[in-house]
């Protein structure tokens, strides 16, 4: 569902609500939390595939009939915000087992919510390629442009790049759409606020620490 230019929400279902329910409990595990999310990973790539540029190509069938289908126009790369959106890259290499994955290392200072830039490692010429930018959480979206300046430096165009993520405050989706009207952003949800301390709600949580089993308290059980 297109909510405002580029911007799109999974379409709402009752699987969609199960999955966010299981992952948005407090008491979920690590083994119950990337269950649930590796499921809902899926369908945002799934979603994110069908924003990819197509073109017509035909095969010949085993009985000798054509057949015309879709093949991609440029290749792709996934390029995870590090360390939550590593959470995407399994499902993106059984998707496009072939595709190059690139990494950039952004932090947002805990005192100050500023994200700051330390490392990225991108492919050879993914500047040619379509980008899905892997990054679970937009709250400020702060991480996520500074993320979009390192590949603009790297050559990729901004309509060649996908957000693909889970959950989205409004003020996020806002400042990135209004920064980069052309830039595709996709979420499961686009939450209905922000805490003082910039976390959404009702939220998720760290994504990243609930998915690598690094959240305080968290039970490996």
């Amino acid at each position: 569902m297109t909510i405002q230019k580029n911007v799109y929400e999974l379409p709402d279902s009752y699987w969609l609500s199960y999955l966010q329910l299981k992952m948005r409990d407090r008491t979920a595990n690590v083994a119950v939390f990337t269950h649930y999310a590796n499921q809902l990973i899926r369908l945002l790539l799934q979603s994110a595939a069908q924003l990819l540029p197509y073109a017509d190509d035909a095969v010949t069938t085993p009985i000798g009939d054509q057949f015309t289908g879709k093949v991609f126009t440029r290749d792709i790369c996934g390029v995870s915000v590090i360390r939550a959106g590593e959470s995407m890259e399994a499902e993106f290499r059984s998707m496009f087992p072939n595709q190059p994955i690139g990494k950039i290392l952004i932090q947002r200072d805990k005192n100050s919510k500023l994200p700051h830039y330390f490392y990225s490692h991108l492919p050879p010429g993914i500047a040619g390629m379509s980008v899905m930018l892997f990054e679970p959480m937009l709250a400020t979206g702060g991480s996520l442009l500074k993320a979009i300046d390192v590949l603009k430096e790297s050559g990729v165009l901004i309509e060649n790049i996908i957000v693909v993520n889970v959950l989205a405050s409004p003020y996020g989706i806002q400042r990135l759409n209004e920064t980069w009207p052309d830039l595709k952003i996709l979420t499961s949800s686009i939450e209905t606020g922000m805490t003082e301390s910039a976390f959404m709600r009702p939220g998720i949580g760290d994504f990243g620490d609930r998915y690598f089993g690094t959240y305080p308290g968290t039970s490996h059980e």
